[in-house]
């Protein structure tokens, strides 16, 4: 090999990596501008396709052109009543002047920082402007009541902004902060939200009241009626037996007089039949009243005397 062939292949190498150098290729998720000696120059590169620079002298800076997460910490912030809450935020925002967002923050290290200062702050801004009512409920409404309910629903008190609304102001006043960084917020939320721990005691502490409250309500019901079952089963007994008692005293009754009338009528049929029943009934009454061991001491006029006094 030659010299002048070597000479070439060393200016073909030296051709291809200056137009390698030259040449960059931008995808659909990417937005470029190029610098030169740390300062842009040229418009931003947003089509995807192969794009041309000065090769050695001027450099490419990449951003992603799609959207991008942004995550708040969690923090204790203070209501306008004087309540303290956690608050967890997150949002997704989007490069939207690369060069802008170049001059000004350099890369997405420097912008998740910076949005961390405007939305964080903004989020505190607006809670404290605002009732606890306000930044948990975004709407007014009325309880669902029923009939076991009907008394223990507590009217709810009006919102004058509401959840929805404060996440609103928020993302607005952040896009008005972030108007100069080529940046777009495009949606602000709130995560989560919950008391401290000591406000949280008390409103569990709160709920447990109420909810005893009602248990005891309940309960006081409950035995009141069962006093009221209580009292009629005794009513209803008192009376059952009272006119089982006037049942059976109106068959005795009956029975007694039917006796009577049978004596009675065997009585006029049968004179000595009566003498000789009342001698068995006597002869009887002598034979349980008296034993070998028994002293009977009479009169002469007794009714037990009348058919001893007869005997030979």
């Amino acid at each position: 090999m030659n010299k002048n062939k070597i000479g070439y292949i060393v200016i073909g190498v030296i051709l291809l990596l200056i137009i390698n150098n030259a040449i960059f290729v931008l995808d659909e998720t990417q937005q470029a501008i190029v610098t030169q000696f740390g300062k842009p120059v040229g418009e931003p590169r947003t089509q995807p396709g192969i794009n041309m620079k000065i090769p050695i002298i001027q450099k490419v800076q990449f951003f992603d052109k799609r959207y991008l997460e942004w995550d708040g910490d969690k923090n204790q912030v203070p209501t306008k009543d004087k309540k303290f809450i956690f608050v967890d935020t997150y949002a997704r925002w989007q490069i939207t002047n690369p060069l802008q967002f170049f001059i000004r923050l350099r890369d997405e290290r420097s912008a998740q920082s910076r949005l961390d200062d405007i939305l964080d702050g903004e989020t505190r801004n607006a809670i404290a402007s605002n009732e606890l009512l306000d930044v948990v409920r975004s709407s007014n409404r009325d309880p669902e009541v029923t009939e076991d309910f009907m008394e223990e629903i507590e009217i709810l008190e009006d919102i004058n902004v509401g959840r929805a609304a404060i996440e609103k102001i928020i993302l607005e006043k952040a896009n008005m902060r972030c108007a100069d960084l080529g940046v777009r917020i495009l949606d602000f939320r709130f995560k989560r939200m919950n008391y401290v721990d000591e406000v949280r005691d008390r409103v569990y502490d709160r709920m447990i009241s109420e909810r005893n409250r009602i248990a005891d309500q309940f309960r006081s019901e409950g035995q009141g009626e069962a006093r009221i079952i209580e009292g009629n089963k005794e009513r209803d007994l008192a009376k059952i037996q009272s006119e089982a008692f006037q049942e059976a005293e109106e068959i005795k009754g009956r029975a007694d007089a039917e006796a009577t009338e049978i004596y009675a009528t065997a009585y006029n049929q049968n004179r000595q039949s009566i003498d000789l029943y009342k001698f068995l009934r006597t002869m009887e009454a002598f034979e349980k009243s008296l034993d070998e061991n028994t002293n009977l001491v009479i009169s002469s006029d007794s009714e037990f005397f009348r058919y001893l006094k007869r005997l030979p």
